[in-house]
């Protein structure tokens, strides 16, 4: 991390990471004492608790590095957005779409009820990980034999929350890079099916379960496809903390859940089908660079996250103040051996975070061996 990239990353990192910590607190505090009793009232408190983390990322996008969101959807389905149960099916094409999806959940006001299918091991991210956790993310090992009950349960549980929530699910498994797409599409190729040029091929397991457990209580399923037009750079969580700005171009389109195929080999179909026809759609946005089927709407930049932000900050400037004054650290060169120690720290915590959050470090989700026969008769046409 360059040092000119530090001086402005510290800084954020501390207000995160020590915001962070305050919320994580209160969260395990109502976890302790008030989910045993009402796991609706102890959600409800959770939702605002976790939405005063989570705005600070949001502040990032909006405040910070002015990244532009173009939002492009009938009129219908953004009006409907952020006022029903939602299973978000999206394409996983830069490093931050997560939090693509976090910034148009707060402008649809469920931010703090916002869910998603992630890894196990996001989980252990300080402050943010352990959030999602309390905040009742689910989190899998990418091994079907394991997370085929841990999916179900959490499905499950998620069928009397109190508040519309949105549950993101990336069944491409990975993020995208063209390595993965390369894998991908010698995959297709030696299996036949279309050959991808903008997605990866979708695992569709999980994607069945969610229908199957979710239709009594989801009314819908948001189709959302997310591209990176010509004239900008790919946003990533460096350029974010560096405040250079990006354009993101989100498609979304509400299929309603009443529609979906009454069995698990037509649903998979679907998901596949869906995944062919956003792979075409992505072409035309690459020859356009615009999605021209949809409207764009007006999303805003709301204020709100940048009173959040504010508010920490003032908090986190006042109370160092204090504790300055009351330890005495800056006069002893133990005390600034400890301050150097944590600010250190913070950066190596900082440094994690980004390097967790980047494509080509992400490791793609295993692929079903192809059958030999298929596979010979690839090799067959490639020698040919």
């Amino acid at each position: 991390m360059a040092i000119s990239a530090a001086a402005v990353i510290v800084p954020l990192g501390i207000l995160f990471f020590v915001s962070g910590l305050v919320v994580n607190l209160i969260q395990a505090i109502c976890f302790v004492l008030i989910r045993p009793l009402s796991k609706s009232t102890y959600r409800r408190i959770n939702r605002v608790v976790a939405e005063l983390l989570w705005l600070e990322l949001v502040w990032l996008v909006d405040w910070w590095a002015g990244v532009k969101i173009q939002v492009y959807a009938d009129h219908e389905t953004f009006q409907l957005m952020g006022k029903e149960h939602a299973l978000v099916l999206s394409n996983h094409r830069s490093d931050i779409d997560w939090l693509i999806g976090w910034v148009l959940a707060q402008r649809s006001g469920c931010l703090g009820s916002t869910l998603a299918v992630m890894k196990k091991s996001s989980k252990t991210l300080p402050v943010i990980g352990w959030s999602m956790w309390f905040s009742e993310y689910l989190f899998l090992e990418r091994n079907w034999a394991k997370d085929e009950s841990t999916l179900k349960l959490g499905l499950q549980r998620l069928k009397d929350y109190p508040q519309p929530f949105w549950l993101a699910l990336f069944v491409e498994g990975t993020r995208f890079t063209q390595a993965k797409l390369l894998a991908a599409q010698e995959y297709a190729a030696s299996s036949g099916l279309p050959i991808p040029r903008n997605v990866l091929i979708p695992r569709t397991k999980g994607f069945v379960s969610a229908v199957s457990h979710m239709r009594s209580f989801v009314p819908a399923i948001y189709d959302i496809t997310v591209a990176i037009p010509k004239s900008s750079p790919p946003p990533t969580m460096l350029r974010l903390f560096k405040g250079q700005p990006s354009v993101m171009h989100v498609h979304i389109k509400r299929h309603l859940m009443k529609d979906m195929p009454e069995t698990d080999d037509d649903v998979s179909q679907w998901c596949k089908d869906l995944f062919v026809a956003k792979d075409a759609l992505l072409d035309k946005h690459i020859a356009e660079d615009t999605f021209s089927d949809q409207e764009l709407q007006d999303t805003g930049r709301p204020i709100k996250s940048l009173l959040v932000v504010t508010s920490w900050a003032c908090l986190l400037i006042f109370g160092a103040l204090k504790f300055l004054q009351w330890s005495s650290l800056l006069y002893s060169w133990k005390g600034i051996a400890l301050l150097a120690f944590g600010l250190a720290f913070v950066t190596f915590l900082m440094h994690i975070l980004i390097r967790f959050s980047q494509s080509e470090r992400s490791t793609p989700s295993k692929i079903a061996p192809v059958k030999s026969k298929n596979m010979k008769e690839h090799l067959a046409d490639k020698q040919h």
